[in-house]
């Protein structure tokens, strides 16, 4: 298994109506994500601890929430809110 993002509940749904260029910031923030969680977590499978915490990223347009599942080497997108800033 390696490191990989992906959106969940209804934040799946939120993205197919928020603009391209939106989308192209949360892509890049969550990438960042993944790449830090996989170095700090080299083999997230043998994790036996409890999730860290997830948190709120600003990109341009808007913001986004995540949470990390070491055990799935994912970072979940939970929820993104398009502002149009």
């Amino acid at each position: 298994m390696s490191w990989k993002w992906e959106y969940a509940f209804g934040a799946e749904k939120a993205a197919r109506t928020a603009p391209r260029e939106f989308l192209a910031g949360v892509t890049r923030k969550a990438d960042e994500l993944v790449r830090a969680a996989e170095a700090l977590h080299l083999d997230g499978r043998t994790h036996r601890e409890d999730d860290p915490k997830g948190g709120d990223v600003i990109v341009p347009g808007g913001m986004f929430t995540y949470q990390v599942v070491v055990r799935s080497e994912r970072v979940y997108v939970v929820q993104i809110t398009y502002l149009g800033f």
